[in-house]
């Protein structure tokens, strides 16, 4: 959003649900084309992104989840960091001088960088009713990425995309679009659903809820892994959902007063992330025990599990 606002183009928006990843080898790029990749895993993308290095395309690269080497090349200008307080809408806002920052404030907000936001949002005068707005819009923005299926989302992401680039400022956009509301209205009533369940302790740092396999799980995973961090700062959350493999999708969020290790966790059971927050896609039903019994183990204010 903000680099389209700042640097109109005609561009191919290549986008999906929350966990389809790998989508570097969805791109047709062609020799002098130029690709804007925001917010993917490059670990994810590796081979993608060389073989489209190696096709003379040029690559500006956005991230903030682990990549254990980051490929020099001349065409490739790569804006990686993995602090805990850094989200890819942060990293485009650095780039871009601040020229958006209210949009990136969104982004901040639905990665649930509350205090970091909080105190961007003041530096630019922003009053307390602003910043729940923005908030507001961020979370259900983030909330409409999950989903294992199309059907199990209000909008599809293009399309979510197509209204929210007509805007300048976000604010206009959640004043004067009814979606923005909708999604919003959406989210609390699966969140609703889901802190009905009563989670369990893991340890004496961290807590675990599964929830069934539904449409509403699927949507709100994430969001409920937020919302509970939030609650409680001093604990790690693992949310677990049943997936179609007879296995789980696992949605994990540090403790936000010791935001480190949940990615490091996640890589050992195949999966990733960063340091805050990180998931699983599929862990199988025989890695549930195995994984929990490490959730328990971990020492959240010592350095990550390995």
């Amino acid at each position: 959003m903000q680099w389209r606002l700042a640097r109109p183009q005609p561009a191919t928006l290549i986008t999906g649900l929350k966990r389809e990843l790998e989508l570097l080898q969805k791109v047709p790029a062609a020799p002098g084309d130029e690709v804007l990749v925001c917010d993917l895993s490059m670990q994810r993308n590796h081979a993608a992104l060389l073989q489209l290095l190696a096709r003379g395309v040029h690559v500006r690269y956005f991230d903030h989840h682990k990549v254990d080497q980051v490929p020099q090349h001349p065409a490739l200008q790569a804006h990686i960091d993995f602090d805990a307080q850094v989200c890819t809408s942060l990293l485009v806002d650095r780039e871009l001088k601040g020229r958006f920052r209210r949009w990136a404030l969104v982004g901040a907000y639905g990665d649930n960088m509350t205090d970091t936001a909080d105190k961007l949002a003041a530096g630019i005068g922003l009053q307390e009713s602003d910043r729940r707005e923005l908030r507001l819009l961020g979370e259900a923005v983030n909330y409409n990425a999950y989903g294992d299926e199309a059907a199990d989302q209000h909008i599809a992401p293009q399309r979510l995309y197509a209204l929210l680039v007509r805007y300048l400022d976000p604010l206009q956009f959640w004043r004067d679009e009814p979606i923005g509301r909708e999604l919003d209205a959406l989210r609390r009533a699966d969140l609703d659903l889901a802190l009905r369940l009563t989670p369990q302790d893991v340890g004496e740092h961290a807590r675990l809820l599964m929830l069934p396999d539904a449409p509403w799980s699927r949507r709100v995973i994430g969001g409920l892994a937020n919302a509970w961090a939030s609650a409680e700062p001093q604990r790690a959350h693992a949310v677990f959902k049943a997936d179609r493999r007879g296995g789980h999708v696992v949605s994990l969020r540090a403790p936000q007063a010791t935001p480190g290790g949940a990615d490091a966790l996640c890589r050992r059971f195949g999966g990733g992330g960063r340091a805050g927050a990180a998931g699983i896609d599929h862990l199988p039903a025989a890695e549930t025990l195995r994984f929990v019994d490490a959730l328990a183990a971990t020492s959240w204010g010592d350095a990550p599990p390995r």
